[in-house]
């Protein structure tokens, strides 16, 4: 996608084909910084201190960080130290898991000497592929946003509702549900966007509107608890959002809030789409609201924000009186029956268990 201008993806190797290069998201939208990974530990503290996220990304993140690790250590305990720390960065992003049993399923019957080029390769191929999905996924999106602008009758624009950050920011390039939206865009369909600022951490506000701007897609940020209200009086015509997780029966973890905005959605009759590549469906399980795992991360991010002070300073101000404490659920889960479909790249498919088995057969 585009920065000022110029193509530009999340995750890209630098001249010398060993340094890993991302795009610093804790950074943005005041600035915008590229930061070079040079080793294991790198990779994991991009992962975990949220500088990449997003489930597809986080996935070639990791793998990205095998081919690392086996720059430093390729013997077998190297290999399993490797995926130990990476998996243990962000549990919750199944994408992790995918890429790293991947590579660690190419990398265990080779020598040592051939794991760093063969895990260099593999983690080129997962981002490569990820763009692939991403593409497809918006294709079939868009079909769903250019059947809604031929039937609508106010002819204005069509009113797409997101939650966080699954935009190209999310994943190599392209997004999530984010994808739809720019293919829709790119074709001359009349969008505008509603994003969550997505407290706590904000990536509606800081990440969704920046990307959105830099591709000249018309957006108004809101803060959170504004979607119920927007859906009652008729100015939501559709939801977009992503996923972290996926479960083989079709419920949706993603950021906290989603299930609100899934709710809201049912009541007023507002269709309520996921937009998710293949490798963020977890096939081991199948009730998401029992069996995910929910992330609690640093109560200071709920405590705290980031922003841009009126003097042009990046800064940390508290919102709440120290004594209080804090609690920060990351994601929530959104069952299947509130889910209008699933947008894959392979197609769009209902919610469930025998759809996403139609889509993947492989997996049954």
């Amino acid at each position: 996608m585009l920065v000022d201008g110029k193509s530009t993806r999340t995750i890209w190797l630098a001249a010398n084909r060993s340094t890993v290069k991302i795009i610093d998201q804790t950074r943005l939208p005041h600035e915008f910084i590229i930061v070079d990974l040079d080793t294991l530990d790198d990779a994991v503290k991009a992962i975990s201190n949220m500088q990449v996220r997003g489930a597809p990304l986080i996935g070639v993140t990791a793998a990205y960080g095998m081919a690392l690790a086996m720059g430093d250590n390729a013997t077998d305990a190297g290999v399993d130290i490797a995926c130990k720390v990476l998996y243990q960065a962000r549990p919750t992003a199944v994408n992790l898991r995918w890429a790293l049993d991947d590579l660690k399923a190419i990398l265990d019957p080779l020598p040592e000497r051939e794991r760093k080029i063969a895990a260099y390769a593999r983690a080129a191929e997962i981002a490569d592929e990820d763009v692939e999905q991403c593409s497809s996924l918006g294709d079939h999106g868009k079909v769903i946003i250019k059947k809604m602008w031929n039937d609508k009758s106010r002819p204005e624009r069509i009113n797409i509702l997101t939650h966080c950050n699954a935009g190209w920011l999310a994943t190599v390039d392209w997004g999530t549900a984010l994808s739809p939206i720019y293919k829709a865009h790119d074709a001359g369909i009349p969008i505008h966007v509603w994003v969550d600022e997505t407290r706590p951490r904000n990536q509606g506000a800081n990440l969704t509107c920046w990307e959105l701007g830099q591709h000249g897609v018309p957006h108004t940020l809101i803060v959170d608890n504004v979607g119920g209200h927007l859906m009652q009086h008729g100015q939501v015509d559709l939801c977009i959002v992503g996923t972290d997780r996926t479960t083989a029966a079709g419920d949706v973890c993603n950021k906290t809030g989603t299930y609100l905005k899934a709710l809201a959605a049912a009541d007023n009759n507002v269709p309520f789409y996921v937009g998710l590549p293949g490798p963020t469906i977890d096939w081991t399980i199948k009730d998401g609201v029992r069996d995910v795992n929910i992330e609690e991360r640093d109560p200071s991010e709920v405590t705290r924000l980031i922003g841009l002070t009126e003097d042009g300073y990046i800064s940390t101000i508290a919102i709440s009186p120290k004594a209080s404490p804090a609690a920060n659920f990351a994601f929530d889960v959104t069952p299947a029956r509130l889910v209008t479909g699933l947008i894959t790249e392979r197609g769009v498919t209902d919610a469930s268990e025998e759809g996403l088995a139609k889509l993947y057969p492989e997996f049954k």
